[in-house]
Order: C-alpha cells, then structure tokens, then sequence
C-alpha cells in the first residue's frame, strides 16, 4: 500500500509540472522514511548519489551529448540532405525520402533526436515546402526522421538503457544498427505509399546527373569517419563504449574544424549546451537511484514478478500490455523520465518471462520514438513547429501515418527478435 501510495504520489507531481529530479529525489526520500524512518533516508542519501554519479559507463553520456553539439556546430547535416536530395529527389515525395535518409545519417553521427529534429526543420522543412510539398506532409516526415537518432548509434537512450538495466552497452549500441536501417526504410515508405495517394502533395524535384550524384557523395565521408571511429569500433572490440564516445567527440571536434566552424562564441555554446543536458540527465539518473532504493526496500518489483508469474495468460499478453504503457507513456511523459521510471520495475518482469533484454531495449526505444510523436507531449513536433514555424496541429496530422508504420514495424521486431540479435551474435568477443 505504501508503494502505491508513493507511486500515485509521483505521478501527480510529474503531473503538476515538478521536475522530474526533484519529484523522484522527494518521493523517494518520502517512501524510505515511511519504510525505514530518518536512518534509511540518511543512509542512502549519503551514499547513492556519488556512488552512482561515479560510474564509468555514465562518462559516454556527456560525451555523445557533446558529440552532438560539434556535428550541429560542423554543418554536416545541411550537406547530408543535398546529398540524399541529389540522388533521391527526382522520384515522387524524394526530398521527404532524403529527409529520412537525412535523419539517418544525421543519428549516425549525433546520438540526440532533439537536435536532429531542430537540424532537419531548418534544413530540409523550408526546401520541400519551397518545391510545393503539402506543409503537413513535410512536417511529418521531419518530425519522425528526427526520432532516428534514438536507435540508431551513437544512441543516448540506448546507452541509459544499458546503465539503468546494467546490460552491455555495446550489444545495445549493435543492435540499433538493423533496426535503424528499417524504420528508415519504413519512413521512406511512407512518404511514397502517401504520394501514390495524393500526387500533387509532393511534386518530383530536379533531375541530376551521374557525375553530380557521385560529387555529392563527398559530403558522406566525414559521416562514415565518426561512424566508424563509434560504432565500428565498438563492434569490432577495439573500443568499449565510453572509450569510443571519447572517441566520438574528439572526431566531431575534427569535422567542425575541417569545415572551418570552430570559433569562440560557437565553441562556448556547444560546451554550455553539452553541460546543461549532461547535469539534466545525470541529476535524474542520481535521483532515481533514490527512489530505486524505496522500490528495493518494499520489495515491490519482486511482488509484481511473483503476481504475473501467476497470471493464467500468454507471455505474449503481458508483453503486449507492457508495449501499450510505454506507447500511453509516450504521450505523456519525457523518454528519458519514462526509461529511467520504468526499466527498474519492468525488466525483471521481462527477464521472468524469458525475453532476452537487449532485444526490449531496442524495442522500448522503438516505442519511445513513437512517443516522441504523438500528442499531447510530442516532443519533436514541438521542435519542428518551433524551427519551422509552423501550427502544432498540421505537425501532428502529419505524423500519424508514420506511427502506424511504425507499430507495424514493432510487431515484427517482436514476432521475429533475431532481426535485432544477429548483429550483436557477431559482435567481436
């Protein structure tokens, strides 16, 4: 009873707009006072914090976050979608087709899908509504294309996924890689199943010729570098993930030179952006350890465990269930509150019916990409409205297709879980 107590108690603070630290650091001292009195408050607030701030795994997450900050600093992005434009963009809807090819590339070398989703409203949002392109049709595949950047490596969901579940980062990081590929793909699907609809929602854009299409392919180069210098080190055991995000930012670094972008006021703001999202997450991480510790102490995740165990039903009911929280969730709450809430109580419960737990990562990011686009929170067509200013409701109308694409591709991640755990099977020992 106390743990639900607690439990709504959270809920309605995140509700009212609290912060989520602080609304996890309260309920959670709260909950260890109810249980343990004043000496299990003082005994874990003592302790959790710094032991969990130290963590080495957590190191990559400031690194990718600053990663992303010199690939926005460097431009690349911009070139990115020229290049994809120039070799897509004669077919029907091939500027919305090169702004999921965009969006790919773009998450191969950040890692965060705010800042891919801001990018792409500058960039590829203007030029399809200057060639004609319906504003709803164009908003929407800015909006999903933004989201790649959670799945695909360099992830910063999938790396707190892996240290809120203590599960290998680097089988996480791998098993982004198909995936990302095919929700690219089912992006670029989309657009042309929604063009064959209605054909005059996206005119064809300018023919080019071989000898320009193989010069813009110049511009992938740097992407391939700061691909590899992560992700192909991780996969072929060179480098652990923290090592590689080291890696990572000082390749970005690199790019943003060669591109003559680095100057003074753009280097501070980088770094202070870095370190504002870096302290927002590591605060959550520190706080939910707390409320973790409450969890531990009323021996709720074990109750819950033992309860479904019981159940008379198919695991796959339950997993279905739990795929409908996260997809609610997503509507409501921040994705990084909502792993860092749920992972701890859900995971065992995964683990119990026989689900391998990298392959729910990967799933549950799927599924936080989706929350990322649908209403009333929306986090990505907040970004692009803003950026490209344009209404909310012509952004969310747009989207919707892509999120029925999407639960289509869910389904078949979980009816076929190799398509994700091949890759990491091969991973270098």
């Amino acid at each position: 009873m106390t743990a639900a107590l607690v439990v709504a108690l959270l809920f309605g603070l995140l509700a009212i707009g609290m912060p989520v630290a602080l609304t996890l650091a309260f309920t959670g001292s709260l909950g260890l006072y109810l249980v343990g009195g004043l000496d299990a408050v003082n005994g874990v607030l003592s302790t959790a914090p710094l032991s969990t701030a130290s963590s080495y795994e957590l190191i990559s997450v400031p690194l990718f976050i600053l990663m992303a900050e010199f690939v926005i600093m460097s431009g690349v992005a911009d070139n990115l979608f020229k290049a994809a434009a120039t070799w897509v963009g004669r077919v029907p809807g091939g500027l919305g087709m090169a702004t999921a090819l965009a969006g790919a590339g773009f998450g191969a070398i950040s890692g965060s899908s705010t800042a891919s989703a801001a990018t792409l409203s500058s960039t590829t949002m203007p030029a399809m509504l200057k060639q004609g392109y319906e504003p709803k049709l164009a908003g929407g595949v800015v909006a999903i294309s933004g989201t790649l950047a959670m799945l695909i490596p360099p992830s910063i969901a999938l790396v707190l996924y892996g240290i809120i579940a203590d599960v290998s980062i680097s089988a996480l990081l791998i098993g982004g890689v198909i995936p990302g590929i095919l929700v690219t793909g089912v992006i670029m699907g989309t657009v042309w199943v929604l063009v064959m609809i209605d054909p005059s929602s996206a005119p064809r854009g300018q023919a080019y010729t071989l000898r320009q299409k193989l010069a813009a392919l110049r511009v992938v180069g740097p992407m391939v570098f700061l691909f590899m210098a992560v992700t192909g080190v991780i996969y072929t055991g060179v480098a652990t993930p923290t090592e590689a995000s080291g890696l990572g930012a000082f390749g970005a670094f690199l790019i943003a030179l060669w591109e003559r972008k680095v100057t003074r006021a753009a280097m501070a703001k980088a770094l202070v952006h870095a370190a504002h999202a870096s302290c927002m997450i590591i605060m959550i991480i520190v706080c939910a350890k707390v409320f973790g510790y409450f969890f531990t102490l009323t021996q709720s995740t074990q109750a819950l465990v033992a309860w479904i165990s019981a159940l008379d039903v198919s695991r796959w009911v339950v997993l279905a269930l739990i795929l409908f929280g996260y997809l609610v969730l997503g509507c409501l709450m921040d994705q990084v509150a909502i792993l860092i809430l749920t992972v701890p109580i859900v995971l065992p419960v995964i683990k119990a019916l026989g689900f391998d737990p990298v392959w729910f990562g990967v799933v549950v990011i799927l599924m936080a990409e989706v929350g990322l686009v649908t209403p009333p929170v929306g986090l990505n067509v907040f970004v692009v409205a803003r950026y490209a200013k344009r209404p909310l409701g012509e952004i969310f109308g747009g989207v919707w297709p892509h999120v029925f694409s999407h639960l289509l591709l869910v389904a078949v991640l979980v009816a076929f879980p190799q398509i994700i755990l091949w890759l990491p099977s091969k991973m270098a020992p």
